[in-house]
């Protein structure tokens, strides 16, 4: 087996990713089985992918009853990357957590360079309570929806999706399931300070909400939602599928066994994938890694420019298409709406002032 062959099949394999191996065009929200224990729950928010240049944006939330807080503690959800430990699939622990039976937490093999965690082995006290009654969701933002939002008119700014998809998580774990969450710790997003204040302000229902730098590694619960939208980005990253490179594209509801999917995808039969003339050997899609540089240098085309797997407003794109592309030159340009509208010759030119504030206009035939 290839190794796209490998990266393909352990995608397919994670559940955030229900309809893997449809290509990501469009946005979407991921539903982990809703927790049926009742009581106030802590809830952690992480994200994943804000800096690369390709790929999609995922944000995460992990929640669990407040009374399991200790024995989530003691799970050890480390993320980083650990090249010589086995590989455990993380959204087993999360995506896949609402499981009653440890047993059916057994993961697929994954390649060892995507972030790794060390398989627990759940006491049989509590293993079934931690994995029976916590939860997650992903919002997974394509590479499409966040060059589109960054480029309009007036810009929507990286932060301002970012925070959308955040309060948009929260908002349906607290209305649409109806979770009481008393706790939230969120991984800070610019000046920790203004971010929680703006958070309390929309979540007034909130007894204790803090935002912190390396949230992630102070709080369990938050590197167990890094863990959901780290495993659910690395997996789209790993086995991606080139939207040039289908055709057929219809529109579907799609929903999967163990959680449910807003997304809109491909009609049955339809969206055979071809070729495409550019590598699949793009690294990480940072702008550091050597890989992604030689990747961007490499694809642009001076006509078409770049795959819609790049985000085309990041600096390092804009910089390549303004360095080697076609430029073009529009025929309106330097046009104003106003003048667009203007006459050579104004109708009101020489009239008194009485037609002109009554409108007066003179007709060719009665």
């Amino acid at each position: 087996m290839s190794q796209d062959e490998a990266n393909a099949s352990s995608s397919t394999a994670i559940e955030s990713l229900p309809n893997y191996p449809d290509p990501l065009i469009d946005s979407y929200t991921y539903h982990s089985k809703c927790p049926i224990t009742p009581g106030k729950y802590i809830m952690g928010v992480d994200e994943a992918g804000r800096g690369p240049v390709l790929g999609p944006m995922v944000y995460g939330v992990a929640f669990c009853p407040v009374e399991y807080k200790e024995q989530l503690d003691g799970m050890g959800f480390n993320v980083g990357i650990v090249p010589d430990q086995p590989a455990c699939d993380m959204s087993c622990l999360l995506i896949r957590a609402s499981s009653a039976s440890p047993h059916s937490l057994r993961p697929p093999s994954l390649p060892h360079n995507r972030t790794t965690l060390r398989q627990p082995t759940p006491h049989p006290a509590h293993a079934p309570s931690i994995f029976g009654f916590s939860s997650s969701r992903v919002r997974a933002n394509s590479p499409q929806d966040l060059s589109a939002s960054m480029l309009s008119r007036p810009p929507t700014n990286l932060n301002a999706c970012a925070q959308q998809a955040t309060v948009g998580l929260i908002k349906l774990v607290m209305n649409q399931l109806q979770i009481t969450i008393s706790e939230l710790y969120v991984d800070a997003l610019g000046p920790p300070a203004a971010y929680q204040k703006y958070l309390s302000e929309c979540f007034p229902e909130i007894d204790k909400i803090s935002v912190e730098t390396k949230a992630d590694a102070k709080y369990k619960i938050v590197g167990a939602a890094s863990v959901a939208a780290k495993v659910t980005r690395d997996a789209w990253i790993d086995g991606w599928v080139w939207e040039e490179g289908r055709k057929g594209k219809g529109k579907e509801d799609v929903t999967s066994e163990g959680g449910e999917m807003e997304v809109e995808g491909e009609e049955e039969g339809e969206g055979e994938e071809s070729s495409v003339p550019w590598s699949s050997e793009f690294g990480s899609g940072y702008p550091s890694d050597p890989k992604t540089k030689a990747w961007v240098d490499a694809t642009l085309d001076p006509t078409f420019g770049y795959p819609s797997f790049s985000r085309f407003s990041w600096a390092t794109i804009k910089v390549q298409l303004d360095k080697s592309a076609h430029k073009v030159q529009w025929i309106d340009d330097g046009h104003t709406i106003a003048k667009a509208f203007e006459s050579t010759k104004p109708a009101d030119k020489g009239r008194c002032a009485v037609t002109k504030d009554l409108a007066i206009r003179s007709v060719g035939s009665l």
